[in-house]
Order: structure tokens, then sequence, then C-alpha cells
């Protein structure tokens, strides 16, 4: 994924698990906002250091 495809994702995802962290009318439960935001830091951090499954250059067909 690009660079600039991933920056947006991640803003995106961080911004959403803010929202729903914090909003008092929340779908999830409010003992669960910092679980929340913890889970979604850890999906962000682990999409930028874990590189993306694929064929190298020089194995394919």
């Amino acid at each position: 994924m690009p660079t600039d495809a991933k920056a947006i994702v991640s803003i995106i995802v961080l911004i959403v698990a803010a929202i729903l962290s914090y909003w008092s009318g929340s779908p999830i439960r409010t003992d669960l906002a910092t679980f929340v935001m913890i889970t979604a830091g850890c999906m962000v951090s682990a999409m930028w250091i874990f590189p993306e499954a694929g064929v190298k250059k020089g194995k394919a067909k």
C-alpha cells in the first residue's frame, strides 16, 4: 500500500476510534473507551511496521 494511502487510513481510523470512544451517545460502552483507543493504535502501528504479503519480483512466474 502506498505511503500516502497508509497515512490517510491511519488518520481516519484514529479519528473514528476517538469519536466512538469519547462521544457520549456512542454505541460502545464508556468503560471500553481506553480499550478501543489502544486497539486502534495497535492496528495503525501494525499497518506501518509489518510489510504486505506478496510475491518477490524474482520469484514471480
